[in-house]
């Protein structure tokens, strides 16, 4: 027997600080209600090379067009986020006050503005207060520490009810090196570009451009395949900086295909948590497809699946109805065989070619029940494959959307 390779990728403790060189922290500004942390602040020791992915939709926040004009780059060196307040649809004062933030933060920390990214999160169509977010900055700057990753995770949350986070590190030739991250995101979330806020850091040596490139493809593999209702928000975004901290550099094609594993392996973990904290969500579900005749069939499919409202609440109600999951298969616009097509529930078959296969229905309701539920299809034509991340659809999902002004 062939003696198996120890993997080169193995999860590690921490967060968006788990990379050498990198600091966080996060205060209460006083922007939420609540009196929660709202505000906070990401740094590197030294300039990163930065990319990031952004939302589609075309109402997009000033926090989102500014980091897309000045991304890629080689000199970012902080990232400052708030929540409880999006700043988006405010018009000009919205982009004065984005830019106000930015140069708050590079006075604070010695820097220039252009080296300073920023994201803002929650209520859209209200003036950011821009003067809550200065007077805290000094604590902001002052409780900065690489053990507050974790703080910094809870700052950018709204309607989450947990962190997320994930951190894995990666054996290279030369030694080793990490790739850490956290998000926020329950709710106004659908494939398209981010449809959430994601920070992701490595201390890696990488060029910007070879970074942007690892950064879009992986975000087409993971956040684009993610999905709670079908709402692509004004605000979001995947920002992932490297300050090449370990000495480390992925410059060949091997070191940046491995640099770029690892980095799909923080992505889909931060989808999956994305998914079970979804709003109103009492489970999680992943969808898998095989037998793509092209990567965009399988990934259609999975996103019809995931996106289908009726599928949704089928898996709310432990209902094994899977001509839904057919059904949207068939709307997605992806080939398939109609003789090789093959569906599973919680990894029982129950569809082969278009015809029903008898299933234990007792059994199958126990197993669409627990937190984590599977379906997967094969189209019959290929070998591409795709992952989508979702959750169920429930009563809760209302409540929450319809109180989520007041």
């Amino acid at each position: 027997m062939k003696k198996q390779q120890p993997s080169k990728i193995a999860s590690c403790k921490g967060s968006v600080t788990a990379a050498r060189g990198f600091s966080a922290s996060g205060v209460k500004a006083g922007i939420k209600i609540s009196g929660a942390l709202d505000l906070g602040l990401l740094v590197s020791d030294r300039p990163c090379a930065a990319a990031g992915c952004f939302t589609t939709n075309k109402v997009r926040a000033s926090s989102v067009d500014r980091n897309a004009a000045h991304l890629p780059s080689g000199r970012i060196s902080a990232v400052v986020c708030n929540s409880g307040n999006a700043n988006a649809c405010t018009g000009r004062r919205g982009e004065q006050d984005t830019c106000r933030v930015a140069e708050l933060a590079a006075e604070s920390l010695g820097t220039t503005a252009e080296a300073v990214l920023t994201a803002s999160t929650g209520v859209i169509g209200h003036p950011l207060p821009v003067a809550k977010i200065q007077r805290a900055f000094n604590g902001l700057v002052s409780s900065l520490s690489p053990n507050k990753g974790e703080v910094f995770a809870q700052a950018i949350m709204t309607t989450d009810t947990k962190m997320k986070t994930c951190a894995v590190e990666l054996k290279a030739p030369r030694g080793t090196y990490r790739i850490g991250g956290c998000c926020k995101g329950a709710g106004m979330i659908s494939p398209k570009m981010a449809t959430m806020l994601a920070f992701i850091t490595t201390d890696i040596k990488i060029a910007p451009a070879a970074l942007r490139q690892c950064v879009k493809r992986v975000v087409d593999r993971t956040f684009n395949n993610l999905t709670i209702d079908g709402d692509t928000s004004t605000n979001d975004m995947v920002l992932v900086l490297a300050n090449g901290a370990s000495a480390i550099a992925a410059s060949s094609a091997k070191e940046i295909a491995l640099f770029e594993e690892g980095l799909f392996a923080v992505c889909n973990t931060l989808c999956a948590k994305i998914a079970e904290d979804g709003e109103g969500a009492t489970k999680r579900i992943e969808i898998t497809i095989a037998g793509g005749k092209t990567y965009a069939d399988a990934q259609a499919a999975a996103r019809a699946i995931a996106n289908s409202n009726l599928v949704k609440t089928a898996m709310f109600g432990n209902d094994p109805n899977w001509g839904r999951i057919l059904c949207a298969i068939g709307y997605s616009g992806a080939d398939f065989s109609r003789n090789g097509l093959r569906v599973s529930l919680c990894g029982i078959p129950v569809c082969k070619g278009t015809t029903p296969v008898p299933f234990p229905v007792a059994k199958m309701r126990s197993l669409l029940a627990k937190k984590v539920v599977s379906i997967d299809a094969n189209l019959g034509l290929g070998s591409h494959r795709a992952i989508a991340h979702t959750c169920d659809f429930s009563y809760d999902y209302v409540k929450i959307n319809a109180e989520y002004h007041t």
